[in-house]
C-alpha cells in the first residue's frame, strides 16, 4: 500500500514537472514584431490586389511548373 501511493505521488510529481517544462515558452515575454514595409505594394510589377501576389512571378511559376515535374 506505501509503495503504490510513493508510485502514484512520484507519478503525479513527474507529470507536473512535464507539463510545467511544456508550458515554459508559452509563458515567456512575447515578441514585438514591427509592421512590415507595404509601401511598394501598389507598385502593379510587384503586386495585384486581386490576387494578391506577383503577377508575374506567377506567371513564371505557372510556366516552370511542368519543367520541374517532368525533367527534361
Amino acid at each position: 500500500m506505501k509503495n503504490t501511493i510513493t508510485r502514484t505521488l512520484l507519478a503525479a510529481t513527474l507529470a507536473g514537472l512535464a507539463v510545467t517544462a511544456a508550458a515554459a515558452p508559452a509563458l515567456a515575454d512575447p515578441v514585438i514584431v514591427d509592421e512590415p514595409d507595404t509601401s511598394n505594394l501598389n507598385n502593379v510589377w510587384t503586386f495585384t490586389p486581386v490576387l494578391g501576389v506577383p503577377v508575374l512571378g506567377l506567371v513564371q511559376s505557372i510556366v516552370r511548373a511542368p519543367n520541374n515535374i517532368l525533367p527534361v
